[in-house]
Formats: C-alpha cells, sequence, structure tokens
C-alpha cells in the first residue's frame, strides 16, 4: 500500500441535514496521492453516526469512522489530541467541519502542491464561502490574491475572520505539536499561529469550500453560552504565552490583538471610559480598517 499523503479529519455532532455534503466533497477528490479521512463522530442523537457508517462502508479504504457512544465533548475530553492524534498517517493535514464543506474535487491535490512550493511553509489556506441561512454572506479571504500572510496578520486576524476551517492544511508535525498555546486553549486560532510560525500562511485566493454559520450543532452554537469574558481572557493568556514562547519576535501585533481582546471585554462590560480611552483609539481605528477590508473583500459594500 503507498503512503499516505493526507489525512482529513472530520469532527461532527448532530449534523445529519449536512454531513452527506462533507463526506461528498472528501469521496470526490481527485489526487495523484493516497488520502485518508478520519471521520469522529461524538455521539450524536441524529442520525449522523448512520450517514458516517454508511460511507465507510461504501469506501472502506478511504474513511475511518471513530463513533462514540457517549458525548466526550461534555466530559471535557480533548478529541483531537485524544482520539485523533493516534490516527493520523499522512504528511499533512486537511480539517472540515461535518457542517461545511469542499466544493473542488482539485482542494487537497492544490493545496500540497502550494506547500510543497513553500518548504519553508507549514499551513496552507485558501478562500472559502460564507453562508448564513443557506444564503451566501460573502467570503472568508484575507488577501485580494494568492500569497504569503505574515505570522503578524495571522495573529491579528483573530481566527474565522482570517481562514475557514474547512480551508487549512497543514503539515501534520505542525498539527500534532503540543505547544503551550495550545494547552490553554485548542482551537483553530492557535494552530493558524503555530503553523504560521516558521513561514507564513500560504493563501490561495480561489473558493474551494463552504463555510456554514451558526447551524444546528456547530462549533458556535455549541458555544453559545460560554462566558465571553472568560473566553477573551483566555484567549490574552494564551497570546501572552505566544509572546514568551516566540521571544517577543512578534511583541507588537501580540500586544496590538491583546489590546484589542480587552476592547471585547470592556464593550461586554458595558465599561465606555476604557473602552474608549485615547490609548484604545488606535486600536478601534484598526479594527475599522480590518472590518472595511473585510467587507470589500465579500461585496457587502456593493
Amino acid at each position: 500500500m503507498d503512503e499516505i499523503k493526507v489525512t482529513v479529519i472530520c469532527l461532527t455532532y448532530n449534523h445529519v441535514s449536512y454531513i452527506r455534503d462533507a463526506l461528498e466533497g472528501f469521496v470526490s477528490q481527485k489526487t495523484g496521492f493516497p488520502f485518508e479521512v478520519i471521520v469522529h463522530d461524538d455521539a450524536s442523537t441524529d442520525g449522523t453516526a448512520d450517514i458516517v457508517r454508511e460511507y465507510q462502508a461504501r469506501y472502506p479504504r478511504l474513511i475511518r469512522a471513530v463513533l462514540q457512544k457517549e458525548n466526550q465533548y461534555s466530559r471535557g475530553v480533548k478529541i483531537a489530541r485524544t482520539f485523533i492524534y493516534p490516527l493520523v498517517r499522512g504528511e499533512y493535514v486537511a480539517l472540515c467541519e461535518g457542517d461545511d464543506y469542499w466544493t473542488d474535487p482539485l482542494k487537497l491535490q492544490r493545496q500540497v502542491e502550494a506547500l510543497e512550493a513553500h518548504p519553508e511553509a507549514d499551513i496552507c489556506s485558501h478562500k472559502a464561502e460564507r453562508r448564513v441561512d443557506g444564503k451566501f454572506k460573502g467570503w472568508v479571504a484575507p488577501r485580494w490574491r494568492s500569497g504569503i500572510i505574515t505570522v503578524e496578520k495571522v495573529i491579528l486576524g483573530g481566527g474565522a475572520n482570517l481562514c475557514a476551517t474547512s480551508s487549512v492544511m497543514c503539515r501534520s508535525k505542525v498539527y500534532l505539536e503540543n505547544t503551550p498555546m495550545r494547552d490553554i486553549i485548542t482551537i483553530d486560532y492557535v494552530l493558524a499561529i503555530q503553523g504560521s510560525l516558521r513561514g507564513g500562511m500560504v493563501y490561495l485566493d480561489d473558493p474551494m469550500s463552504v463555510y456554514r454559520f451558526n447551524v444546528e450543532g456547530s462549533w458556535t452554537r455549541r458555544h453559545k453560552g460560554v462566558n465571553i469574558i472568560a473566553n477573551k481572557e483566555t484567549l490574552i493568556r494564551m497570546l501572552a504565552c505566544l509572546d514568551e514562547y516566540t521571544s517577543g519576535r512578534y511583541h507588537k501585533a501580540i500586544a496590538l490583538r491583546m489590546e484589542m481582546f480587552r476592547s471585547d471585554i470592556f464593550l461586554k462590560q458595558r465599561d465606555y471610559r476604557r473602552l474608549y480611552s485615547v490609548k484604545r483609539l488606535g486600536i478601534n481605528l484598526h479594527r475599522l480598517r480590518s472590518a472595511l477590508g473585510r467587507a470589500l473583500r465579500s461585496r457587502a459594500l456593493f
């Protein structure tokens, strides 16, 4: 058997209305190399697991299903680290949650080619369509054209506004590396930063996936009741750890991003005195410019 080049990781929970789209996107990939798909279902109660079993039976050499009988997320288990890490065999890892899907059958091929053309980089993303209630709501696109996104811009991007989970591919050594930042919080934002530290993030300005925002069973919905202030404080601690981890190399960008998270906290607390202080005028201007850039990219102003 040829060596696996890419491991696709799909985490799903109560995605019965969406999981077929994700699975069809995986099995339709056309590559010049072997790849595998690991689908982890966290004890769905809506029939998602039955669809995963169906596809595993149809594509036994491609799809490897991990079907939980008890919900692991509610038990506080780190799913990726506990159940996924030991199964990864590919040189690269591609991500797609069960409520998102791929639209280009050459996505894996193109991203592998991009990373192999840039051996100095460890992570690649691409343009993705954002959909809300089934309707087009712009693009997740951090640049006007393909190229390298710097570490500083990845840090300032803040996560979902920079790249959709369904667009991410990285070298497996990066995905499997447990840094102090990921011990504090394990989210895609941290992986994006970690993956960009060596040589930035390779970006392809071609739409190859769809990001469904705030659907039933999504990460956004499952975290809707999470204490926003506590979450922002955790992100600030993560960034402080990153600053130490990188010996202050990206301190300016980290400090600005931390202050942006603090502004979010002040807004939530309605502490307008600190939110609109002179110190924060520059921060709010930066955020306004970033929002304008995203609006232009998504054609929201036209």
